[in-house]
C-alpha cells in the first residue's frame, strides 16, 4: 500500500503526466488508450479504457490525479482503430506500475504486435510523476499549461484542460449555430420577467382580512389582487407544511472554509465567541401513511431522521440595515436555503405591509425621523407584520425572517418584546461601504420597487430615494444588543467580514455557515444532464454506462455552446504572486479558484465523457453529484421493477420524494448530500457549469428556482438541454437551450 505525503497539513496528490510519441499511429488511423487497475485508467476493462488526447501530429497525452492512500496503480496501453472501437491491440510485455512516492521521470518504449503486414509498432513513452497538494494543483493550472495537457482525471481533484489547436479539426463545433438564441425553448412554470423580490414574500394576512383603509384605494385593490393571484415563483405563500411539517436533521458536524470535492460536510472555522450545540435526532420506528414495501419503510425511517424535531424554540431572523444594502435579497436567499433543507420558513417584508395600508405614493418626507406620524405609521405596520409572523409560528412555522430597516434601537426593542417567550431572536445586519455598489443598488431599487411605479421621471425617483436614505442615516443605530450577525461589505464581491455575537444552537450555526459563503455577485449557473447514455437507450435505471452516438454528439455541441456562451465571461489569466507563508498562499489560492469559470461533473463516466470535449476550463468531479442510488433496482427498467417488485413500484409512485430504493437512496437523501454542492455554488463568483444526472439536477434546480420540495421529483430536466439560471440582486431568471433531441436529430 502506498502512502501519501503530508504538506502543510494537507494530503499531497500524485500528479501523473503520460506522453506517447509514434508517427505511425496517425497514418494507421489508430488511437492510444490507457487502462489498468485503478478506476482512473479503466479498471482492466478495455471498453472503459481512457483515450489519450492528440496534442501534435505524432504525440498523444494523458494526465491524471491519483488520490492519496491509493493502491499501487498498474496500467498498460492499448490501441484502437478510429473507425472500430471494438478491436484492441494490447501492449506487449509486463504491466507498468506507479506508486505514490517521490517525483520521478521514466522513459520506456511500448511494443504493439500486429498479425498482418503492419508488423510491430514501437512507441516512445514518457511517464512523469510529481507530488502536488490540491491547492498547488488548482492555483498553477494556468502557469503549468505546458505540463497539464488536455485530460486530467481524479476522483477528488480539479481537472485541467489546456487550449487545443485541433478543436476545429476534431469537429467540436458539430454544426452548432452561432446564434444561441435559436436554441431557446419555453421554460416550464417560471416567468421570464424580473419580479420585485419583496413582492415574493409572505402575504400580509392581518391587513387583507381587516378591511383597513388606504390613502390609495386603486393601489390597495391592485396589491390585493396581485397578492391573491400571484403568479410569481412564491410557491410557499399559502402552502402547507412540507413533508408533514417536519424538519431536517443536523449533520454530524458543522465545518467550513475549504470544501471537500467529494461527499462530506465542509470544514467550519468557528469564531471565538460562537458556540454551536447539536440536538439529538429523535427516531420514529413507524412508517405512517406509507405502503408496506421495503423501500417505503426505509423511506419513512430516513424521513423521520431528517424531519424529526431538533429544537423546540422558534427562530426569528430580524434584518437590520439602511436601504439598498441587499437585505431583501439576502433574506430571500436564506429563506430559499432553509426551505430546501426542509425547515418551515417564511419571509415577511414590512414594506409590503406599508404599501398595502398606506399606499405607494409616499415621498421621502414620510421617512423622516422627526415626522411623528410617519414614525408611528411605520411602527404600526412593523408590529402587524411581527404579529402575523408570530401567529404563523404558533401554527407550526419554525423560522420567520423579518425584513425591514429596523434601524433604531427602539424599533428593535419593540420587536424583541413582542417575541419574548415565543421565539428566539437573532438580528442580521447588512452593512455596505462601497459607493459604487450602493449607487447601483439604489438605481435598481427605483427601477423595480412599487414605491416608484407611478414615478415617470426616473432621475427624480433616484433623488427622492437618496433623500429617504439620508433621513434613515440620521437616526441609524448599529446593532449592539442581543444575538446578532453583521455582514460587512459582503455585497461588493470582494470578500468582506462576518461578525458574530452570542450565537448558539444547531440551526443558528447552520444559518451562519450559509451566510459566510453567501454573496450577491451576479453570475450564471448552467445545469445539464449528461449526453444520452447506452442505459438511457435501453431504459435502464442507474448504471455507469458510456455515451451513445447521440450522447457523444451532444458532448461536442455542449463544448461549442459553452465556448460561445461563456467567452465574454471568461476570467482573465491570474498569476500567483509571491507570498511569505503557507497561510497566505492558501488564502490566495482559495480566492483564485473561486473566481474561475468551472465545469463540475459527477464521478460517473457518462458525465465525465460529456465534459471531455470542453477545453480551457478547470473541471471538478464530485461524488455528491452522482445519480440517485437505485439500490437493488439498479440496472433494471421501470417495467421490470413493476413486474418483479410491484410493491416497490406502487410505493414509489405514491410518494417519490420520500421513497427510498431498497439499499439505495431517496430524493431526501440526495438533498442531504448536495448541501456541500449548494454551499460551493453560493461561494463561487464566476459561472459554473454542472453536468450531472436527472434526480440530482432536479434537487439543484429546486433550490435555485425556489420550488417546493413536493414538486421536486416531477421537475422537467430533459436530455440535451441546458438550463441557465442567472442569480443576482435583480432576482433569479431562467433560460433553457435545447441543442438537440435525444435521438441525435
Amino acid at each position: 500500500m502506498a502512502t501519501a505525503a503530508i504538506s502543510d497539513g494537507i494530503c499531497d496528490q500524485l500528479f501523473v503526466s503520460i506522453k506517447l510519441e509514434c508517427p505511425r499511429l496517425d497514418e494507421l488511423g489508430l488511437v492510444p488508450y490507457l487502462f489498468g487497475s485503478h478506476h482512473v485508467a479503466g479498471s482492466w476493462d478495455p471498453s472503459k479504457a481512457m483515450p489519450m488526447e492528440q496534442e501534435a501530429a505524432s504525440v498523444w497525452g494523458l494526465s491524471c490525479v491519483v488520490p492519496s492512500q491509493h493502491e499501487t496503480l498498474d496500467f498498460k496501453f492499448l490501441l484502437k482503430p478510429k473507425d472500430n472501437s471494438s478491436r484492441c491491440i494490447f501492449e506487449e510485455g509486463p504491466d507498468r506500475s506507479l506508486g505514490c512516492g517521490s517525483n520521478e521521470v521514466e522513459i520506456r518504449n511500448a511494443l504493439f504486435k500486429f498479425n498482418d503486414e503492419i508488423g510491430v509498432v514501437e512507441c516512445k513513452i514518457l511517464v512523469e510523476t510529481e507530488m502536488l497538494s490540491s491547492f498547488d494543483l488548482a492555483a498553477s493550472w494556468k502557469a503549468h499549461q505546458e505540463h497539464l495537457q488536455p485530460k486530467t482525471r481524479g476522483a477528488h481533484d480539479v481537472i485541467m484542460n489546456a487550449e487545443s489547436e485541433s478543436r476545429a479539426k476534431n469537429g467540436f463545433g458539430s454544426g452548432l449555430e452561432l446564434d444561441l438564441e435559436k436554441y431557446i425553448v419555453p421554460t416550464p412554470n417560471m416567468g421570464s420577467g424580473v419580479v420585485y423580490a419583496a413582492n415574493l414574500t409572505e402575504n400580509p394576512q392581518s391587513l387583507l382580512h381587516t378591511g383597513i383603509s388606504s390613502n390609495n384605494d386603486t393601489t390597495k385593490g391592485n396589491l390585493h389582487n396581485s397578492i391573491k393571484g400571484d403568479a410569481s415563483p412564491n410557491h410557499y405563500a399559502s402552502s402547507k407544511k412540507c413533508v408533514d411539517g417536519r424538519n431536517v436533521p443536523p449533520h454530524e458536524e458543522q465545518r467550513a472554509v475549504f470544501v471537500d470535492r467529494g461527499v462530506g460536510s465542509p470544514r467550519f472555522a468557528r469564531p471565538t465567541n460562537e458556540t454551536i450545540s447539536m440536538s439529538n435526532i429523535k427516531f420514529d420506528s413507524e412508517a405512517k401513511g406509507m405502503p408496506a414495501a421495503e423501500g417505503a419503510v426505509a423511506a419513512a425511517a430516513v424521513a423521520d431522521q431528517m424531519y424529526g424535531p431538533k429544537e423546540d424554540r422558534k427562530l426569528a431572523i430580524v434584518l437590520v440595515g439602511l436601504p439598498a444594502r441587499g437585505k431583501t435579497f439576502t433574506a430571500a436567499k436564506l429563506t430559499r436555503y432553509l426551505r430546501w433543507l426542509g425547515h418551515e420558513t417564511k419571509h415577511f417584508n414590512v414594506g409590503k405591509y406599508r404599501r398595502l395600508k398606506h399606499g405607494i405614493n409616499q415621498t421621502a418626507e414620510f421617512f423622516r425621523g422627526d415626522n411623528k406620524e410617519g414614525v408611528e405609521a411605520r411602527n404600526e405596520v412593523a408590529a402587524l407584520a411581527m404579529e402575523d409572523m408570530l401567529s404563523w409560528m404558533q401554527e407550526g412555522g419554525q423560522v420567520g425572517i423579518f425584513d425591514a430597516t429596523n434601524s433604531t434601537r427602539s424599533r428593535r426593542n419593540m420587536l424583541m418584546k413582542m417575541a419574548e417567550g415565543k421565539c428566539k431572536t437573532i438580528f442580521l445586519e447588512t452593512i455596505c461601504n462601497d459607493q459604487d455598489v450602493l449607487e447601483r443598488n439604489m438605481r435598481l431599487k427605483v427601477q423595480q420597487s412599487p414605491d416608484y411605479a407611478e414615478q415617470t421621471d426616473f432621475e427624480a425617483g433616484v433623488r427622492d430615494f437618496k433623500e429617504r436614505l439620508a433621513y434613515y442615516e440620521k437616526v441609524y443605530e448599529p446593532v449592539e444588543e442581543g444575538s446578532y450577525v453583521k455582514m460587512i461589505d459582503m455585497v461588493s464581491g470582494g470578500g468582506g467580514q462576518l461578525q458574530i455575537n452570542n450565537i448558539s444552537g444547531y440551526l443558528p450555526g447552520r444559518i451562519v455557515f450559509f451566510l459566510v459563503n453567501c454573496h450577491l455577485t451576479p453570475r450564471p449557473i448552467l445545469l445539464t444532464r449528461h449526453g444520452e447514455s447506452l442505459d438511457n437507450v435501453r431504459g435502464q435505471i442507474g448504471g455507469d454506462s458510456s455515451l451513445s452516438e447521440a450522447g457523444l454528439l451532444y458532448s461536442r455541441k455542449l463544448a461549442s455552446f459553452i465556448e460561445k456562451r461563456l467567452a465574454s465571461e471568461r476570467t482573465a489569466s491570474v498569476s500567483v504572486p509571491f507570498v511569505t507563508c503557507n497561510l497566505e498562499r492558501n488564502i490566495f489560492i482559495e480566492l483564485f479558484v473561486r473566481y474561475l469559470i468551472q465545469i463540475w461533473t459527477s464521478t460517473l463516466q457518462r458525465s465525465i465523457l460529456t465534459a471531455h470535449p470542453i477545453i480551457g476550463f478547470p473541471k471538478i468531479q464530485w461524488r455528491a453529484l452522482d445519480e440517485i442510488n437505485a439500490g437493488i433496482c439498479d440496472g433494471m427498467t421501470y417495467d421490470e421493477v413493476k413486474k418483479s417488485k410491484p410493491e416497490e413500484y406502487e410505493s414509489r409512485g405514491k410518494d417519490k420524494l420520500r421513497y427510498r430504493y431498497p439499499r439505495g437512496e431517496s430524493y431526501l437523501d440526495v438533498i442531504q448530500r448536495l448541501e456541500t454542492v449548494i454551499i460551493e455554488l453560493e461561494r463561487q463568483r464566476a459561472p459554473v457549469v454542472v453536468i450531472s444526472h436527472q434526480a440530482v439536477l432536479r434537487a439543484l434546480y429546486a433550490y435555485l428556482a425556489d420550488r417546493p420540495l413536493e414538486e421536486l421529483p416531477n421537475i422537467e430536466i430533459p436530455l440535451h438541454t441546458i438550463i441557465e439560471i442567472q442569480m443576482g440582486v435583480a432576482g433569479v431568471q431562467e433560460k433553457r437551450y435545447k441543442l438537440m433531441d435525444a435521438a441525435g436529430i
